[in-house]
């Protein structure tokens, strides 16, 4: 039976939302200054009158049903759009804000992205937070829909209806490697050369990286792998100790160099570049603080911002 507006209580809507977000009754009590009960009333009242149960208890707190996470963009973006057009006049004060923001990034985003952004929160938001999220996580979509992330960074194919997104550079890949390297000598690493060093494989499962290896596979360039790990932490102490060769985005290999005593060189191979964005949901766009946050983020990590992975 068909729902009718005139007989629903939209402040259910409200307390389903912050459900979605929270996961535990009692945190969105919290948040909306009512009690256990009355938030446990409120989603049985809605339960009957959706017809589904919604939310199922584990240990993990309150699961939403498929047809919860069906419901979750749209009654994000509507209360949204409501709560902008009752604050249509509402203003964003950085300086004194106690916000916090969610940021999704891969680990190669959190090197390149937190120190700068870090950076200028200590000097232009001090009351601002940051949270940061891996963009792995298969459930992205939904979370940036029920407000949990607020910021995606990173080369992002998979975020395409309902998101807003901003181009912030591209970039190539590059050899990694120390500077005492026997190639650190050449100004660009043949296919040939490539070939006969001693690589270091970056797997970072659910990232884009991965076209590194699917394009040399095309290219019929077999590596010399002696190490496989899964993710780029260690790579700047491993690399700096050893004769070993990495693959990385342009960027990070000019973070990483410094610190590390490494240095880079172009491929002679035709490696797909990649172009790192930032992506919001539709419902964040014109709200205050994710406008300013965007234009933080924009010209400090974009072309022309400092130098990094």
């Amino acid at each position: 039976m068909p729902v009718d507006l005139r007989n629903f209580d939209l402040n259910l809507l409200l307390v389903f939302h912050h459900l979605l977000r929270e996961k535990r009754v009692s945190a969105v009590a919290t948040v909306l200054g009512m009690s256990q009960p009355a938030v446990s009333s409120a989603l049985g009242r809605l339960r009957a009158s959706l017809g589904d149960a919604l939310f199922l208890r584990t240990q993990r707190g309150m699961v939403p049903t498929p047809y919860a996470l069906q419901l979750a963009e749209p009654v994000a973006t509507a209360l949204d759009g409501l709560q902008q057009a009752l604050n249509v006049r509402a203003s964003f004060d950085p300086a004194s804000s106690q916000r916090r923001f969610t940021l999704a990034m891969t680990d190669v985003g959190e090197l390149y992205f937190l120190p700068d952004l870090m950076d200028a929160l200590a000097h232009e938001a001090p009351g601002i937070t940051l949270r940061s999220l891996p963009v792995a996580d298969t459930g992205l979509r939904e979370q940036m829909a029920a407000g949990r992330v607020d910021l995606a960074l990173g080369p992002l194919p998979q975020l395409q209806g309902g998101f807003f997104q901003q181009a912030l550079f591209r970039q190539r890949y590059v050899a990694l490697m120390r500077a005492g390297h026997p190639l650190a000598g050449s100004t660009a690493l043949s296919a040939a050369r490539y070939r006969q060093a001693a690589h270091v494989r970056v797997v970072s499962a659910g990232t884009p990286h991965g076209q590194v290896d699917e394009a040399l596979q095309r290219l019929g360039v077999a590596r010399r792998v002696q190490l496989t790990v899964p993710h780029y932490v260690a790579l700047g102490q491993v690399l700096a100790r050893t004769d070993l060769v990495a693959t990385v985005p342009e960027r990070l290999a000019e973070r990483l160099a410094g610190p590390h005593g490494l240095v880079s060189r172009p491929l002679g191979l035709k490696l797909p570049t990649s172009t790192i964005a930032q992506l919001w949901h539709a419902h964040l766009h014109r709200d205050p603080g994710h406008q300013w946050l965007r234009a933080l983020v924009a010209p400090r990590v974009g072309a022309g911002g400092p130098a990094g992975g």
